[in-house]
């Protein structure tokens, strides 16, 4: 029998024992989705000096790829490059870059009010902070989950405060937590009104949320170890959230971390320590979460390590093989206190 054939985790039509979000979406909306990565020109409150400046230490361009062009013609590119390799049903516009609900916020309800009518949007992901989420802000993203599905995804990437300041983070945990629960209040308020929407969409037994939170955790962050890593890993399951995203921090050029990676002050996780983590923290986190990736993407002409990252599908068939081996999947070791 193949891997397929005896694999015990519910929410997967293949041997991955996790659940992916592009299984996710295509038991969703019936059919392969492609986000679009869009940059509206927004900023941080830790680069432009009302929390701190210069971003965190890992950071270049907003995580994104820099697209060039209004949104409109930045969704029209990814649509056509989406297309030349799928056949999508539809799309997600994904604003990713910074900090997307930092900014004057009449400006950004119209961006994404905008993004919610492109043709064959069928939902939208919002990239931000936890303590960008003014109440203003969040009423519009209530009103935004109202008219089209909606996930809006924190940045977390360490629950140890240290590492925090040491990354220039300027938020704390329990920041993070507070930003968190006033969205989870928002979602909530939400999904009550779609809820016999939801479950008319569910797979599986999975609720179709009409608005839900993802949480973005970063491995291998400077001074870490395993079981810091784990620790944000458990603290991040206990909340719930509907996605995680699993990243490996990459040393990009014209970084802080830059800095150190070549003045031999910090080295990066190697692909076994980084894979045997990512299937430990896998094993924590709520059977039911989505797994938006399991590790990240970085510009060839950026990345200066590990190079090793640069082959995601392989670095993707390793964890497959480690679960394996282990008999193990999403959800295994997972507590609900």
């Amino acid at each position: 029998m193949t891997q397929r054939e005896i694999n015990p985790y519910p929410y997967t039509d293949s041997n991955k024992r996790y659940m992916t979000y592009d299984w996710y979406l295509k038991a969703r909306f019936g059919g392969k989705i492609a986000r679009v990565a869009l940059d509206q020109g927004c900023t941080c409150p830790n680069i432009d000096g009302t929390k701190g400046r210069g971003g965190c230490m890992f950071c270049r361009n907003g995580s994104a790829s820099s697209p060039e062009g209004t949104l409109d013609m930045q969704y029209e590119r990814g649509r056509e490059q989406a297309r030349a390799k799928w056949d999508p049903v539809g799309f997600i516009p994904y604003f990713q870059a910074h900090t997307n609900t930092y900014g004057d916020p009449a400006a950004l309800s119209r961006a994404f009010n905008h993004a919610a009518e492109w043709p064959d949007a069928v939902m939208l992901s919002v990239a931000t902070r936890p303590d960008a989420l003014s109440e203003e802000m969040t009423g519009t993203l209530i009103r935004l989950a109202r008219k089209i599905p909606l996930t809006v995804e924190l940045g977390l990437q360490t629950s140890d405060d240290g590492t925090a300041e040491r990354i220039n983070r300027c938020h704390s945990f329990a920041e993070f937590l507070n930003g968190y629960e006033r969205l989870r209040h928002a979602a909530d308020k939400v999904n009550a009104e779609f809820r016999n929407e939801a479950a008319r969409g569910d797979a599986k037994g999975l609720p179709m949320k009409r608005f839900q939170i993802g949480v973005h955790l970063i491995d291998g962050l400077p001074g870490e170890d395993r079981e810091t890593m784990l620790k944000t890993a458990r603290d991040t399951a206990a909340l719930g959230p509907d996605m995680v995203k699993l990243h490996l921090l990459h040393v990009l050029r014209g970084t802080r971390l830059a800095e150190l990676f070549e003045a031999g002050e910090y080295r990066p996780l190697d692909r076994e320590e980084y894979v045997r983590i990512v299937c430990d923290q896998l094993e924590l986190l709520p059977p039911g979460t989505v797994i938006g990736r399991v590790t990240g993407d970085a510009p060839e002409d950026e990345l200066l390590g590990p190079e090793w990252c640069a082959r995601k599908t392989e670095v993707a068939n390793e964890i497959d093989k480690e679960l394996f081996r282990r008999g193990s999947m999403q959800g295994a070791a997972y507590r609900k206190d």
